[in-house]
C-alpha cells in the first residue's frame, strides 16, 4: 500500500493532501480537540491552518510514517521527531490511529483474497500474492490482474496501491518500488541485467546503510557489481550467512514460498538506523525508538492474536557482529510494556560499548490467544494477559520509565 498510514489519515482530512504531513505519537483526543474549536465543522472541513506543524513538537517521538511530499525533504519512518523538525519544519503532524490502519488493512486484503486467495500477509501494508493458479493471473505477464486488485481496493476504500510482479519475492519487493505511487512493474527473469543489475545495492531488502557503505568501500556500487563478485570473496567480507545472501540476491535467486496462514512460532520488529547510534550519546533517541519496536511488536500479537512466553532482543554492531539475548516469563504476554520490560533486562546482559547499526525485538514461544485463555479456565484471563507478568515485582508505569541502555 502507498505510504498506508498517511493515506489513511488523508482519507479523513482530504485537506491535507498533496502537503508534507508526518504521523507519529499517540492520538489521545486528537479529533476531539479540533472538532471543540470547530464546533458544526466535520473534520474534513477544519482549515489546514489549524493543525499543528512538526516544528512545535517536542519529545522523542519517532516518525511512524509520512506522506510523499514531506519524504522529498528527507523525512522517513523510525526518524526521531526532532531531526524530522529540522528537515522538515513546515509539515503537518497528526498521530497515529491503529485501530483504523487495521480496519483498512483488513478491508483491503480481504479484497485480495477474494480475487487471489494465495496471500501472505507480511504486516499492515503489505502481502506477497501467488498468481499462478488464478484465472487471467499470466495475462499480460500478470498486468491485467494487478489492474484488477489496484482498482478493486480504490474502488472499496479510496486507497492506492503499488504492485510489483516478478518470479519471486525478492524481485517483486523490488518491483514494487518503481512505480510509486499507483504504479505496475513487471519484471521478467530475462530482465535482471537490464533493469535490477543497474540499480544501487541499496535497492535490495536487506542491505541497509552500513552493508551499503561497506559494499560502496570495496567498490561496489551496484547491483551488477554485486552479482560479479564471487562467492568466496563475499562470504570473506560478510561472513557465511549474509554473504551466501548477498550472493543470491544479486543474481535474482530467491526461493521463498508464498505461505498462507501457517502458525507462527515468533513475531519481530527491528529496524536499522540512518547512522550508527552509541548507547550512552544517543540513549534518548535508542530510548524512543525501542520503545516504539516494542508497540508495533505488542500491535502485532494483538492483532493476530497471539501471546508470547520468551521475549529477545538483537543488536548488530557497526562491525557486522550480531549479539541476541532472550528471557522465558513465568506466563504468556502481548502488551507493549510487558515486552519493553523484559527486552530491557535482556538489553543489560550485551555489551553496549560499540556502536550499534539495528536493533530489534523479538516474541516467541507463541500460542493462540484463544487456546491460552480455554487452556487456563478464568474469565480473568485475559485481564491478566494484559499485564506484565513473571515480572511481578515492577509496578505497571515502571516498563516506560525504567533505564534501558
Amino acid at each position: 500500500m502507498d505510504a498506508f498510514y498517511a493515506s489513511v489519515e488523508l482519507l479523513r482530512y482530504p485537506q491535507l493532501k498533496g502537503l508534507p504531513v508526518v504521523i507519529g505519537g499517540g492520538r489521545r483526543s486528537f479529533d476531539e480537540e479540533l472538532l471543540a474549536r470547530h464546533a458544526g465543522r466535520p473534520l474534513s472541513e477544519i482549515p489546514v491552518a489549524d493543525f499543528p506543524l512538526l516544528r512545535d513538537y517536542t519529545g522523542r517521538g519517532v516518525i511512524t510514517t509520512a506522506t510523499y511530499p514531506a519524504r522529498q525533504f528527507g523525512v522517513g519512518s523510525a526518524m526521531g521527531m526532532m531531526k524530522a523538525a529540522r528537515l522538515c519544519p513546515q509539515a503537518i503532524l497528526l498521530p497515529v490511529d491503529f485501530a483504523e490502519y487495521r480496519r483498512f488493512s483488513r478491508a483491503f486484503k480481504e479484497i485480495i483474497v477474494s480475487i487471489a486467495p494465495l496471500m501472505e500477509n507480511r504486516g499492515v501494508d503489505e502481502v506477497y500474492i501467488d498468481f499462478t493458479d488464478v484465472p487471467g493471473g499470466q495475462r499480460e505477464g500478470g498486468r491485467v490482474l494487478a489492474r484488477l486488485i489496484q482498482k478493486s481496493i480504490f474502488d472499496a476504500t479510496g486507497l492506492t496501491c503499488s504492485v510489483g510482479v516478478a518470479p519471486n519475492k525478492l524481485l517483486a519487493k523490488m518491483a514494487s518500488e518503481f512505480n510509486k505511487p499507483n504504479g505496475i512493474s513487471i519484471v521478467q527473469p530475462e530482465d535482471l541485467q537490464s533493469r535490477i543489475w543497474p540499480l544501487a545495492c541499496r535497492k535490495v531488502n536487506g542491505i541497509g546503510p552500513k552493508a551499503d557503505a561497506k559494499l560502496k568501500s570495496l567498490g561496489i556500487e551496484t547491483i551488477g557489481h554485486l552479482a560479479a563478485q564471487s562467492l568466496p570473496q563475499l562470504l570473506h567480507w560478510f561472513g557465511k550467512s549474509y554473504g551466501h545472501w548477498l550472493h543470491e540476491s544479486a543474481w535474482g535467486r530467491d526461493e521463498r514460498a508464498v505461505v498462507t496462514e501457517s502458525e507462527p512460532v515468533s513475531m519481530s520488529r527491528e529496524t536499522t538506523f540512518e547512522r550508527d547510534l552509541h548507547a550512552v550519546r544517543d540513549k534518548a533517541e535508542l530510548g524512543a525508538i525501542f520503545t516504539d519496536l516494542c508497540e508495533r511488536l505488542a500491535e502485532d500479537l494483538q492483532r493476530k492474536g497471539y501471546v508470547g512466553r520468551t521475549v529477545g532482543i538483537k543488536l548488530r554492531y557497526d562491525d557486522f557482529r550480531i549479539a541476541t539475548r532472550d528471557q522465558t516469563l513465568n506466563l504468556p504476554i502481548q502488551n507493549a510494556a510487558a515486552i519493553r520490560l523484559a527486552a530491557g533486562q535482556c538489553l543489560k546482559r550485551v555489551p553496549l560499548g560499540k556502536r550499534i547499526r539495528l536493533l530489534g525485538v523479538k516474541v516467541s514461544g507463541l500460542i493462540a490467544e484463544q487456546l491460552w485463555q480455554a487452556s487456563a479456565g478464568d474469565p480473568a484471563a485475559r485481564e491478566l494477559l494484559l499485564r506484565p507478568h513473571g515480572l511481578t515485582s515492577v509496578k505497571h508505569s515502571d516498563p516506560y520509565t525504567a533505564s534501558l541502555f
